[in-house]
């Protein structure tokens, strides 16, 4: 039988496999009989593991992926006649299929930013008709940390945005799908850009830097989502044999493990980003803050790097591509990409 080729690339932190010690740690809790359904010691560790990050009073869910916790987490706190408030670019609006409005039955409106980040200014639009019976009431806005187009917002814009949203009785919530790219950005604890800034409400994502799968609903105001156990179950994300979530999250949590893969992350998008930058012809349109680095190429030249490596087209229109690192990509990784990438450049003019 013949082993598949794989091929390494840039389309996606999600490509990259499972760090070692998220392993080990899976095979660690793969012994005896415990509780299901999170009634063991496993989940009641991670739950306290997080707690410790994000405050003792956050109320912790494990589920299995980054869209139920955004959308499971956004029904506990909406009706269906709210509306939530996200930049274009965000997960919710452009890749979880509808799964938003057909599951929680909110709407979702969007505004238009130049770098993936929410302001103030650019939410007016939609701060308009409560209380009016034909008008959807706007309840949540949402904002991704670090966004969808590789910037991280600062703990005094997060709190600007809370500020903004708890004055007309709106929640805030954040899509930390690379939340820990952020915090290594920042060079702060979690906590000090989540619970102490205001966000009231958590999608905790470990996936795309080492884990292998499950994120974490984290509910930082108490009392904000009752009965939301009720509402995991309903919506088919109560692991039963959840310690093997929960062992993730205490390899991911020990020693620093998530420092590490999203500083590694980051440090590579940042080399990239240099050998980019010296090649003639490429265009880098947005600051490289996490781990993504979006470019503006011609397109023979992506049409010919895709057949040697994985990416995605960002704007077909403009011809930017998105590029994304993990905590596993290598500095040959770099050199070779970059090398080929002006190699075709110069055989392209």
């Amino acid at each position: 039988m013949n082993e598949p080729v794989l091929k390494r690339g840039f389309a996606s932190d999600n490509n990259s496999g499972v760090h070692p010690a998220v392993m080990k740690e899976i095979e660690c809790v793969n012994r005896g009989h415990v509780v299901g359904y999170g009634d063991d010691p496993f989940t009641i560790r991670a739950v306290e593991m997080l707690k410790k990050e994000l405050g003792e009073t956050a109320e912790i869910f494990f589920v299995f992926t980054g869209t139920a916790a955004n959308v499971l987490g956004l029904t506990g706190v909406t009706r269906s006649w709210n509306s939530v408030i996200t930049a274009y670019t965000a997960h919710i609006e452009q890749d979880e299929c509808g799964a938003p409005e057909k599951f929680a039955g909110f709407k979702v409106l969007t505004v238009d930013t130049p770098d993936g980040k929410l302001r103030p200014e650019l939410l007016t639009r939609h701060m308009h008709g409560f209380g009016f019976e034909h008008h959807s009431q706007p309840g949540v806005i949402s904002i991704s940390q670090a966004t969808e187009m590789g910037t991280v917002y600062t703990p005094a814009e997060v709190r600007e945005l809370a500020d903004y949203a708890h004055k007309s009785g709106l929640v805030l919530h954040m899509d930390g799908a690379r939340i820990a790219n952020a915090a290594v950005t920042l060079g702060l604890p979690f906590k000090a850009f989540t619970t102490d800034a205001g966000v009231d409400l958590l999608s905790f994502g470990g996936t795309k830097n080492g884990m292998m799968y499950g994120e974490a609903v984290c509910i930082l105001r108490p009392g904000l989502a009752p009965g939301f156990k009720y509402l995991r179950k309903q919506g088919m994300q109560l692991a039963s044999k959840m310690r093997f979530i929960a062992a993730q999250y205490i390899a991911y949590l020990t020693d620093g493990l998530w420092k590490e893969c999203a500083a590694h992350s980051n440090s590579m998008a940042l080399e990239l980003e240099k050998r980019l930058r010296e090649i003639s012809g490429v265009t880098i349109t947005q600051k490289v803050e996490a781990n993504g680095i979006f470019i503006i190429m011609p397109p023979l030249v992506a049409e010919q790097l895709s057949k040697e490596y994985f990416f995605y087209p960002w704007d077909p229109l403009t011809s930017e591509y998105r590029l994304m690192t993990s905590w596993d990509t290598t500095m040959d990784d770099i050199v070779q990409f970059a090398d080929l990438l002006k190699v075709t450049m110069d055989e392209k003019r």
